[in-house]
Parts: C-alpha cells; structure tokens; sequence
C-alpha cells in the first residue's frame, strides 16, 4: 500500500523559504514520477513540480526558477524547496506518485496517489 506523508508547512512572510518534505513507504520514489501539487482556498488544484527517474524536472511557470524539486533514495523522500516565496503561493501543498503532466501552466496535471497535504502560508 503506497502512502506519502508530507511535513515541513508552515508560515512565512514574503520573501522568504520552505522546506517540504514527503515520505513514501510502499513505494521507491526513484522508480516512478513523484510530485507536488497545491490548493488554493476557492481555487481548484494545480500542479507544482514533478520530477521523474534519473532526475529530470518540470515545473508550472507560476513557480519555475523559485521552486526546486529532489528526491533522496536513501530516505525514499521528496523535497520541495520554496524560496522567494509570494502570497499567492498560500496552499495546502500534497505529495503525489506516478504524475501526469500535459502542460506546464499547473492546470490539468494528475497523479495516481495522494499524501494528505501540509499547509503553507505566506503573509505579505
């Protein structure tokens, strides 16, 4: 049974950085796609970074070149590090495994499985 569970929300004002996490268990983070989506309060989901086998990324353009997705084989963990963070980045924030990625607005992306989500706040 694949289970992810994230950790490392929380709040902050603009600016600044997170950390997230996702521990998997039933499931080597490094034999299939592994991923990060967000949900804005009234918004619909959306995709934020996947990374598949052997390392290669794809990012949302609302994120690229402040978001920066890894994975640990060792741990079996993947990371999602938030820099330059902005209030419209406030979002519960889930890990996902085996993603579909037809674009790179965020819009339309899916996976297969889902961690529970861990919130994040930017504060202006």
């Amino acid at each position: 049974q694949v289970q992810l569970v994230e950790s490392g929300g929380g709040s902050v004002q603009a600016g600044g950085s997170l950390r997230l996490s996702c521990a998997a268990s039933g499931y080597r983070v490094s034999s299939n796609s592994m991923g990060w989506f967000r949900q804005a309060p009234g918004k619909g989901r959306e995709g934020v970074a996947v990374i598949y086998p052997g390392g290669t990324t794809r990012y949302a353009d609302s994120v690229k070149g402040r978001f920066t997705v890894s994975q640990d084989s060792a741990s079996n963990t993947v990371h999602l590090q938030m820099n330059s963070l902005k209030p419209e980045d406030t979002a519960m924030y889930t890990c996902a495994a085996q993603c579909h990625v037809p674009n790179s607005t965020g819009s339309g992306w899916s996976a297969n499985y889902w961690g529970q989500g861990t919130q994040v706040t930017v504060s202006s």
